[in-house]
């Protein structure tokens, strides 16, 4: 009987659950499937709106070419970093964080309508192929190269290419008369991300970090076991115009100084939980007095890593507000070879501040826009005009720091505009500085090469009146003489000529060393080390009097209201008007 009716309603039984199997499906996917069914409609729609432009269209349209032009404008409207990378530039966008290119490893302008070499790699393809500082290309691969057609893209297009392919080219020597073919094979060509190491005095050690790669960490380590068979005692870390690139390596050079479980920096996203990252206790530096330098154009990376010795109060942060790049990226590559650069999460520094500056999807203008506004405000040179946006966060010790808008240094620097007049802007902007550089190191290149020593290359430069000569070569170029405006530049002309000069002859280490025997960040650094100061210190905090009011007298004319005063015990006590 039982059975008979069990079986009797048995057809009921699975219709009812299918149907709550389908109310319980579609519940779980309408709560937690997010905009699931919105981006398959959404991307059904585009790729209708591609199929009708193909077929009906009035004119023929390349339509891979739309999707290129299209996909950065989208991006646009989600963040300021989030980059779509077309193929043909995913390798240029690379090599500074790989470490390396494929090419023949030459540093060059275009002068004349000739590629100049400027400086041969070191560890290059063209440094064992017998190419030298000075040589002019005038063909690559049997073609002449030469002339009006002659600009970076192309010259850059011809050099690099795949390694282990190979290039011919025909150079002019001086002092030969003939072409000099010389055959080179690319291969990888180093890229370093620091660029300068030496020690500033006998005790204080200088490192300057231009991006973080790869590489940068490994580097760093060889750059410190350097420094300290020189005696390394105090360190200053240069962040300045440090873009950025990949977080790894700032964690880790952070780690270095920081003692055992320190909170460097954590991330979080809609879809990425928090993760943090800590210091393991390892670190060789943990007591090195530190002292980071950075500028406006310190971003992400660099952030990270002066965000986690600031909050930290591990060392000192020396020179003017940084960018304020809080957005993490992660690349995602399409099969055609091009990446897309998405934004994934948000970066907070050990205090908890995020130190991304506001900006409105789609208006990029505005966000690019902030640099000059920041100069126009007249906060690269005054830290009273600087006007913190976000929120207050403590360090360790409790000192006041601020998110949302980049690292407010703890020593402010401010930029050095004297004699920044209209000349100097226009000389600089033109490139003609750069280019008389090349010109006075070709022209004296054998002399130069005698130098055997930085102070012996500055001494020989400085007895050759460089200014003067770049005032008539300008002149020759189209920019008007300016006695008054010269003499009131002189020495930014002395800095920049004798830097690009030194820069073309010794490289940009040797360049370094001598713009910072003038800098104020530098200065202000070592005066830090030599008074014991390159550690932050608590904020004192206010002692609060109580004043307890008593009667006093009140037929007293001799008492007075304001003679209250506090005392030892914290009573307030009357005393005789005098």
């Amino acid at each position: 009987m039982n059975n008979n009716r069990t079986s009797r309603f048995m057809p009921l039984l699975v219709a009812l659950g299918i149907v709550a199997g389908i109310a319980v499906g579609t519940f779980y996917a309408n709560h937690f499937s997010g905009n699931r069914l919105n981006i398959i409609n959404s991307s059904d729609k585009l790729n209708s709106l591609l199929h009708i432009v193909d077929d009906q269209y009035v004119d023929k349209v390349d339509l891979n070419k739309l999707i290129e032009e299209s996909l950065p404008e989208i991006l646009k409207k989600l963040d300021p970093h989030s980059v779509y990378i077309p193929a043909k530039e995913v390798e240029t966008s690379m090599q500074d964080l790989r470490g390396s290119f494929s090419g023949i490893g030459i540093q060059f302008m275009i002068y004349r309508d000739t590629v100049r070499v400027i400086r041969v790699i070191e560890g290059g393809p063209s440094e064992s192929a017998g190419v030298q500082a000075g040589d002019r290309i005038v063909s690559i691969d049997g073609t002449t190269y030469v002339g009006k057609k002659v600009n970076n893209d192309e010259t850059m297009k011809r050099l690099k290419g795949k390694s282990g392919t190979t290039v011919r080219l025909g150079i002019t020597r001086a002092g030969q008369r003939d072409i000099k073919n010389i055959s080179i094979i690319r291969g990888d060509v180093p890229v370093k991300s620091i660029d300068a190491v030496y020690m500033i005095d006998k005790t204080t050690g200088y490192v300057r970090i231009n991006s973080f790669g790869d590489t940068t960490y490994a580097e760093f380590l060889a750059a410190l076991a350097t420094l300290n068979s020189e005696g390394l005692k105090n360190l200053i870390i240069d962040l300045r115009g440090n873009l950025g690139g990949y977080m790894t390596p700032a964690v880790q050079i952070a780690n270095e100084f920081l003692p055992k479980k320190r909170l460097i920096v954590y991330t979080k996203g809609r879809k990425s939980p928090r993760e943090e990252f800590t210091s393991d206790g390892n670190g060789a530096y943990q007591t090195m007095p530190l002292a980071i330098l950075v500028d406006e154009v310190s971003a992400s990376a660099s952030e990270i890593l002066a965000g986690a010795i600031q909050d930290n109060d591990r060392g000192m942060v020396i020179g003017r507000r940084t960018f304020g790049k809080g957005l993490v990226q992660i690349p995602i590559e399409f099969n055609d070879g091009s990446m897309l650069r998405l934004t994934k999460a948000r970066y907070y520094t050990p205090s908890g501040r995020c130190l991304q500056k506001p900006y409105t999807p789609g208006d990029e203008e505005d966000y690019q826009q902030d640099l000059i506004t920041r100069a126009e405000h007249g906060e690269y040179f005054s830290s009273d005009s600087i006007k913190p946006s976000g929120t207050k966060y403590h360090t360790r010790i409790g000192r006041v720091v601020y998110g949302g808008g980049g690292i407010i240094p703890d020593v402010f620097i401010a930029r050095d505009t004297t004699g920044m007049n209209s000349y100097f802007r226009e000389a600089y902007l033109s490139g003609m500085i750069n280019e008389y550089a090349y010109i006075f190191t070709d022209k004296h290149r054998e002399k130069l090469n005698e130098c055997e020593s930085l102070s012996d290359l500055v001494k020989y430069i400085e007895k050759q009146n460089v200014v003067e000569s770049f005032v008539l070569f300008a002149s020759q170029n189209g920019l008007k003489r300016r006695n008054r405006m010269i003499k009131e530049a002189h020495h930014l002309f002395v800095e920049h000529l004798l830097t690009g000069i030194i820069n073309d002859v010794m490289g940009v280490a040797a360049a370094t060393h001598y713009a910072n025997d003038t800098d104020p960040a530098v200065i202000k650094a070592l005066e830090l080390f030599r008074n014991n100061q390159s550690f932050p210190i608590a904020p004192v905090k206010e002692k609060k009097v109580a004043f307890l009011m008593m009667k006093c007298p009140p037929n007293d004319k001799n008492i007075r209201m304001n003679d209250f005063i506090p005392h030892s015990s914290n009573l307030a006590i009357c005393s005789p008007k005098r």
